[in-house]
């Protein structure tokens, strides 16, 4: 009885510790995570026996840092169009001979077109901004514009010796995901699993939101997998974009082997 009071008494003062550390942390805006989304999407792609992620947006390459710290050690194709940022980009491709490093945005045909550069850099978009999203982060405000290459996911899988029935297709393009699926074609239904940035108002002019999205891949045999929240509006609180993981119908259930039978 004594062993048991004293497990209580460990368990509450952990508890505890964990309360205070989450109150620091929520003064700064940030939270503890027993099971971070980054580490839900390398088991996903873990269960699906997937070795290649297409990294679209992918910034400096944060992504796939992250993803790399959360055990994939598969091959990352990491597709940025600014140059400056994917200046970056490739100074860390070049210490990872597994990460490849494509300077060009995605699309639903190729050429180019010109890119608002935010001046966080991460809010950089082909569409014009709208100004719910302006209005939730000021640090959003356009600095400047480039122009950048466009090429499709229908050009990129075989430049590059993609099998997309391998391959986890990410696709984080500030309004425009709806353009890159349309660049794949047909090709779109070979791939298991897609990870989509859905926005619930409308961030930038002529974007397709949440429900559009959620539809459109739900036609191709995608279902929702996995769901982490993003973007807020600090004055209200209101959720404006999550991160969500698609998997197709056709993939193993789990807890089942690829033949259907119980592991």
């Amino acid at each position: 009885m004594a062993t048991f009071g004293g497990g209580i008494a460990a368990i509450l003062d952990r508890e505890t510790l964990k309360g205070g550390v989450r109150t620091s942390l929520h003064r700064l805006n940030l939270d503890l995570v027993r099971y971070p989304f980054t580490k839900r999407v390398a088991q996903t792609i873990s269960w699906l026996g997937l070795d290649t992620v297409i990294d679209v947006g992918a910034n400096v390459g944060q992504y796939a840092a992250i993803l790399r710290a959360s055990g994939f050690r598969g091959r990352i194709i990491s597709c940025e169009p600014m140059s400056r940022e994917f200046a970056q980009l490739h100074q860390r491709c070049s210490k990872d001979p597994a990460w490849t490093g494509v300077r060009a945005a995605l699309g639903a045909e190729p050429g180019e077109l010109e890119i608002r550069i935010s001046a966080n850099s991460w809010s950089s978009s082909l569409l014009p901004m709208a100004r719910a999203h302006l209005d939730a982060a000021p640090d959003s405000v356009q600095c400047g514009r480039e122009t950048v290459p466009v090429t499709t996911l229908a050009e990129l899988l075989p430049a590059h010796r993609i099998d997309p029935r391998t391959t986890l297709l990410k696709v984080d393009t500030q309004g425009y995901e709806a353009h890159v699926l349309a660049g794949a074609g047909e090709l779109l239904a070979g791939f298991p699993a897609v990870q989509l940035e859905l926005s619930f108002v409308p961030l930038y002019e002529g974007q397709q939101l949440a429900d559009d999205l959620i539809c459109l891949l739900a036609e191709h045999g995608f279902r929702m997998h996995a769901l982490e929240s993003g973007f807020a509006d600090p004055r209200t609180g209101r959720m404006l974009q999550a991160d969500g993981l698609f998997v197709r119908d056709s993939a193993p259930v789990a807890g089942t082997a690829p033949d259907g039978t119980h592991r």
